[in-house]
């Protein structure tokens, strides 16, 4: 009689196991291990190339933002400060438009929240390649290797330690900004790399859903392959279409950008942003009732260090002045409609602030005509950013203000009272809350 065969159960189909007799022979290293109808060249192709325009936009946003802080102006803006020429591309931060850094920083997180199924998807799609032997058939293939290395590994780190960040979840053996700052690059590396080595596969794989070495429709089924060695040499039935697959890529994208972008709009989009800070519950009624990063309390700043001793000084070639909450509000008083935005991806709309121009306190200081830049320090003792240097382009805005009020009502402790500054376009860590002292030139 002939052997029968076992055929293996609705289990083992579904997960892909297989008897055991052949699972002892099979390894990852082997192509057969690997039996998903789903993975090929055209399904990974797909969330390649928007990995690609995607990436690169975190990327260019994520440039930007650096910039932002213009970490070239003094050493309390620069957290990467070995950077050396990888500050190439730093320039004078604008302060217009004045939604500019709310827009872009907005950009670099939700965009990079939404790639994250694109990128596990991606990675699953390609996994069999890791464990491919031989690790290098050749020079080229090795260097190849080296690429994918730099750019999974980069990749992971990036998006790992961004997210963390986004939480506010701080759990980095070193400062954040210079982590994320030199994986950036690292990640660069390995991502221009494979994009030059893969990307007219990619195009080509686009256009014809044939790759290249791969035979037409007609060739007989199982005949070998050398391009497509994504593809299963024996996959499982199909219960899910490529189509499908993507579709609940998408899909999760679509949830992540819903239940996370609102975090810089009012109203029912806000709400809806339940995965992020900042986002899902309303501030309360009030002028003072939006979002802040750091309240008083968790930085130490006690009524007794805003109330009535409290003084601004002001320093520059006139010499040292010093002014009172009410002599402050006794001089020429200016309004700027202006967001708050922060680092982790979230802003408020504008809001109406009110106070002294900083151009106007620069005229004090010494210098009426041509306003220098400024350090500002804090009254907060301890902490990142509680100083901070501001360009003379944005010292010279007009919109640019110690702001003593908001939305009509006095600075409430949480949003820097007795007085803070507000800058059109600069991230909010830069916007100083609880200032103490403003010194002109001489940076």
């Amino acid at each position: 009689m002939p052997e029968r065969r076992r055929i293996p159960s609705l289990p083992d189909r579904l997960t892909g196991r297989l008897p055991d007799r052949l699972t002892a022979l099979r390894t990852p290293a082997d192509p057969g291990f690997w039996r998903s109808p789903v993975r090929g060249a055209r399904f990974t192709a797909v969330l390649g190339l928007v990995l690609l325009v995607g990436l690169t936009l975190v990327f260019v946003t994520g440039l930007l933002s650096y910039a932002a802080y213009n970490p070239d102006l003094d050493p309390v803006n620069d957290k990467t400060p070995g950077k050396g020429w990888l500050g190439f591309y730093l320039f004078a931060w604008p302060t217009g438009p004045h939604w500019l850094y709310r827009l872009t920083q907005g950009l670099h997180v939700t965009v990079g929240i939404v790639l994250v199924p694109v990128l596990l998807a991606k990675l699953w799609s390609v996994i069999p390649r890791l464990f491919a032997l031989p690790p290098a058939r050749s020079v080229g293939h090795a260097l190849e290797r080296i690429s994918l290395l730099l750019l999974v590994g980069g990749a992971l780190f990036q998006f790992i330690t961004g997210l963390l960040n986004i939480q506010l979840d701080y759990l980095f053996p070193g400062s954040f900004y210079t982590l994320h700052f030199y994986g950036a690059w690292v990640f660069l590396a390995g991502f221009v790399a494979h994009v030059a080595l893969k990307l007219p596969q990619a195009v080509r794989v686009l256009r014809s859903g044939i790759p290249r070495g791969e035979p037409g429709p007609r060739a007989a089924p199982g005949t070998p392959t050398e391009a497509d060695t994504l593809a299963a040499p024996d996959p499982l039935p199909a219960t899910l279409s490529r189509r499908g697959a993507l579709a609940m890529v998408g899909a999760g994208s679509l949830l992540l950008l819903i239940t996370s972008a609102g975090r810089s709009f009012d109203g029912p989009l806000r709400r809806l942003a339940l995965l992020t800070p900042r986002g899902g519950t309303e501030q309360g009624p009030g002028p003072n009732a939006f979002q802040v990063n750091k309240t008083a309390a968790a930085v130490r700043i006690t009524p007794a260090d805003t109330g009535e001793r409290w003084r601004l000084t002001v320093r520059g070639p006139a010499g040292e002045l010093r002014f009172s909450r009410a002599e402050l509000l006794a001089m020429e008083q200016h309004s700027a409609a202006l967001p708050i935005a922060c680092v982790e991806g979230w802003s408020t709309s504008d809001q109406l602030w009110r106070g002294v121009r900083l151009s106007d306190l620069a005229a004090l200081a010494g210098y009426p005509d041509s306003p220098p830049d400024v350090f500002v320090e804090s009254l907060q003792r301890s902490g990142s950013f509680r100083k901070a240097a501001l360009r003379d382009n944005q010292v010279r805005d007009g919109r640019s203000l110690l702001a003593l009020e908001v939305n009509g009502a006095p600075l409430s402790p949480d949003h820097g009272y007795p007085a803070r500054i507000i800058v059109p376009a600069a991230p909010g860590v830069l916007n100083t809350k609880w200032v103490e002292t403003l010194t002109f030139g001489e940076l």
